[in-house]
């Protein structure tokens, strides 16, 4: 007679591609608060430049990398902003906030998953913010004349007076805020 030798611990809370059901949730959890955030916490950050918006949507899909690695945080990072394809940003709204979050966030994460030390944390988020700060200028050379149907002299002659220091700003913002509140969060997530 066969007997059964199942054990609490041998319960399938786990899918196949190793992501628990506490990595699940957390991570819709993370979506949520991501878009939340970048619905309804979006302003301008620089003087006279309305158009372009900043949120802290970022930070969150920065510290779901950190506490979860990449695969969590790029998915965090994209669909945090899909919600905004049903608002005035629209389609090239939402292309350019993914590039510019999954931009940081990648290098970033991918850095600290190697090294998860302060020094590691710091490391990728200064490579993220290079990468990041590349990416942003060249989308908005490459798709803003596409989708806006602007020149690309116009665009390249807002690189330096506008684009720069906002994606400079939304960057050290970004960053600064990911490394305060990284370890508070990331012990709650452990409890």
């Amino acid at each position: 007679m066969a007997t059964s030798t199942h054990r609490r611990d041998t319960h399938a809370t786990t899918a196949q591609g190793g992501w628990s059901t506490k990595r699940i949730a957390t991570t819709a959890l993370f979506c949520a608060v991501a878009a939340i955030a970048t619905l309804f916490i979006e302003f301008p950050i620089l003087p006279g430049v309305t158009f372009l918006k900043y949120d802290p949507s970022a930070i969150v899909a920065l510290v779901a990398g950190f506490a979860y690695g990449p695969a969590t945080g790029a998915i965090v990072s994209i669909l945090s902003y899909l919600v905004h394809l049903a608002t005035e940003s629209g389609l090239y709204g939402t292309f350019m906030a993914i590039v510019a979050t999954l931009t940081l966030v990648l290098p970033a994460s991918l850095i600290y998953q190697r090294n998860t030390s302060m020094k590691g944390a710091i490391t990728g988020l200064a490579v993220g913010a290079v990468v990041c700060l590349v990416c942003t200028i060249l989308a908005n050379i490459v798709v803003t004349p596409l989708y806006m149907g602007a020149p690309t002299e116009t665009v390249i002659g807002m690189i330096v007076p506008v684009l720069l220091p906002f994606n400079v700003l939304k960057i050290l913002i970004n960053c600064v805020a990911s490394a305060l509140v990284y370890k508070p969060v990331s012990k709650a997530l452990e409890a």
